[in-house]
């Protein structure tokens, strides 16, 4: 079975029910048989009201009507069970498609639609894909030969009574010819309307606080109610034009049936017709409805199924990361916490040294230079000129970034709102590709690793700090499945949850919710998750933003341990984090504009001693002063 690709909407459809094309010609099959069996039923009961006339024996016609009855049954349900089977099958591989693609996909094009829309493209728009892929195809070729046989069958019987009805069938038919693209094109904007209200109520559920706080639930309300009384407009917009169909269809076969029980009587008592002919011409007459009710069903069910595939073919254009792999197998990574202590012991100086007049050409100058000393002794991460947008038409989110990652130290990076920084860490997690530049790890570009395997070195707590839904075993192992117990205890000690963990009545196994635990509580538990197998480098996006004074102490310890490990990178929004760091990096516009230490930053850049200020942190070190913002 070829779709002609000069019916592009239908082939989308197709591609779904393609794989599926013998169950479909067997569930065709057995549905054109049901219709045969149905067909000759009136038949069957002519030749019983015949021999009941002529006296004949009724045990032939009889038996017959009964095996029609029992194949019939049996053929109904061996259609049934293999339709709706494959209907399964078919939702199940859309739905299996869908949610790889969509956890497969770049950020960026993920991001670029509410989460509640694409949930309703896995959820509602496969139902309408199920039914299109499966039944309304065959529901369309079975009504259309089931109407055409019973006309023929009517003819068979009486040409002058065919020629009757036939005038009720064309007017049914050009009827719906008329409604039926209106139905589907209401239904489809019904369905559109479902979509953008999963993405709004959506949005609101997860800021339901914020929502309450703003006393915005009527407001909040109203918007997510607009789509659903858009859609439900729609609907009544279609229910509408079907109940105009039916009623006039319905109508009209009706009149048929008068004509016919008027014409019919009249040639009887001419003696041009029997009887038993015509009560099965009428029997034909009353079913009549039955094809041309699945015609118009399953064409509207097609429609909508079309527009749902169409929806779920999207998602398959959705930008993947890319997947690439060296053309040389690189040498075995290993782990780097022991690749060599005179890196590790230099890296302070280092990351100070490359930040020469604290300006984006001398840090691009020490970038180079350390990573020319090879893998073992480099930097264990470096962006050498990085430019990178999100989007074609979108400007520079960072303009000619250098930066080198020591294998030991604390890296902190300020700047203002909209500086990069945030942009700089999608860069270095494979979230967001370069424009121009090149990034690398332990010497090696990223154009020739895996996703994978570059984040398998790194460690990520995300400033919201998400809790993944099920235990609080499920949130540590989320990226380690074999961790072992003791290590689960030993980073619930380090960020001092170990005591809250162990007054649970299941411990470990406790389930979570966003309302069962803080914000710090999150926070800790993320970081815990990233502790949990020591990563070359752990990427901090603001992670003691919801802590009180005492616990924020006890991540700095956690951070001045790791990084006497291996390399910390933190963005800070609040600089307290990162008074000790061994490296702080400034960022304006996308640049780097100065790096250093605190002390130096305090005394060489305006735009740093602004940021302190403006966070009224005072340093209390012999050397550090502090000078207004200017203005």
């Amino acid at each position: 079975m070829n779709v002609p690709k000069r019916f592009p909407r239908f082939h989308v459809l197709w591609s779904f029910a393609r794989p599926h094309a013998a169950t479909l010609l067997l569930g065709l099959f057995l549905a054109l048989g049901g219709s045969a069996l149905g067909l000759a039923s009136p038949m069957v009961t002519k030749w019983v009201l015949d021999a009941l006339g002529a006296g004949d024996s009724l045990t032939g016609p009889i038996l017959a009507l009964a095996g029609l009855l029992v194949v019939g049954v049996v053929i109904s349900r061996w259609q049934w069970v293999k339709l709706g089977t494959l209907g399964e099958r078919v939702v199940l591989e859309a739905r299996e498609s869908m949610v790889r693609r969509f956890l497969r996909a770049t950020v960026p094009a993920v991001t670029r639609h509410p989460p509640g829309e694409l949930v309703t493209r896995v959820t509602s728009d496969t139902v309408l894909l199920r039914e299109a892929a499966t039944s309304s195809v065959i529901g369309l070729i079975n009504g259309a030969v089931m109407l055409a046989g019973t006309l023929v069958l009517m003819a068979v019987l009486d040409l002058v009574l065919v020629a009757v009805t036939m005038a009720a069938v064309l007017t049914v038919i050009v009827l719906f010819a008329l409604l039926m693209p209106a139905i589907a094109r209401a239904q489809e904007r019904a369905q559109h309307e479902i979509g953008r209200l999963g993405g709004v109520l959506e949005g609101a559920l997860r800021a339901i606080r914020t929502v309450k706080v703003s006393r915005a639930e009527e407001r909040q309300a109203e918007r997510v109610l607009a789509h659903a009384r858009s859609s439900a407009e729609h609907g009544v917009r279609a229910v509408r034009a079907e109940a105009t169909a039916w009623t006039i269809a319905w109508t009209g076969i009706q009149l048929a049936i008068i004509l016919v029980l008027g014409v019919g009587a009249w040639r009887v008592g001419a003696g041009h017709l029997e009887v038993s002919s015509l009560i099965a011409f009428l029997l034909y007459a009353f079913g009549l409805m039955e094809p041309i009710t699945e015609l118009s069903q399953n064409f509207t069910a097609l429609q909508s199924g079309i527009a749902a595939a169409e929806r779920i073919r999207e998602v398959a254009a959705m930008p993947t990361e890319p997947a690439a792999v060296p053309a040389t197998p690189p040498a075995d990574d290993g782990p780097v916490a022991g690749s060599g202590t005179a890196a590790g012991s230099g890296t302070a100086a280092a990351g100070r040294t490359a930040s020469g007049g604290g300006t984006a050409t001398g840090a691009a100058t020490g970038a180079g230079a350390v990573g020319g000393a090879g893998p073992e002794a480099g930097p264990v991460l470096e962006l050498r000129e990085v430019t990178a947008a999100y989007g074609p038409d979108a400007g520079p989110a960072v303009r000619g970034v250098s930066l080198a990652i020591p294998r030991r130290g604390h890296v902190a990076i300020v700047g203002p709102s909209g500086a990069g920084k945030t942009t700089l860490f999608s860069l270095i997690l494979g979230f967001l590709e370069p424009q121009e530049g090149t990034l690398l790890l332990d010497g090696r570009p990223y154009s020739g690793l895996t996703r994978d395997r570059i984040r398998a070195k790194l460690a990520y707590v995300e400033q919201d700090t998400p809790i993944v839904p099920g235990t609080i075993r499920d949130n540590l192992l989320f990226s380690h499945p074999d961790a072992r117990e003791e290590e689960m205890t030993r980073v619930l000690r380090e960020v001092r949850l170990s005591d809250k963990v162990a007054v649970l009545d299941d411990g470990l196994d406790t389930p979570l919710s966003s309302t069962q635990v803080s914000g710090g509580e999150r926070q800790r538990i993320a970081l815990a998750r990233a502790l949990l197998r020591t990563p070359d480098v752990l990427l901090l996006d603001e992670a003691t933003a919801q802590l009180d004074g005492l616990t924020e102490a006890a991540v700095h310890d956690c951070i001045r341990d790791r990084a006497r490990e291996g390399a910390v990178v933190t963005i800070a929004h609040r600089l307290s984090t990162v008074i000790d760091a061994d490296t702080i990096v400034v960022m304006e516009a996308g640049r780097v504009r100065a790096r250093g230490g605190h002390e130096e930053l305090l005394a060489t850049d305006a735009l740093y001693r602004e940021l302190v200020a403006a966070l009224r942190i005072d340093s209390t070190r012999p050397d550090a002063s502090v000078t207004p913002p200017r203005g």
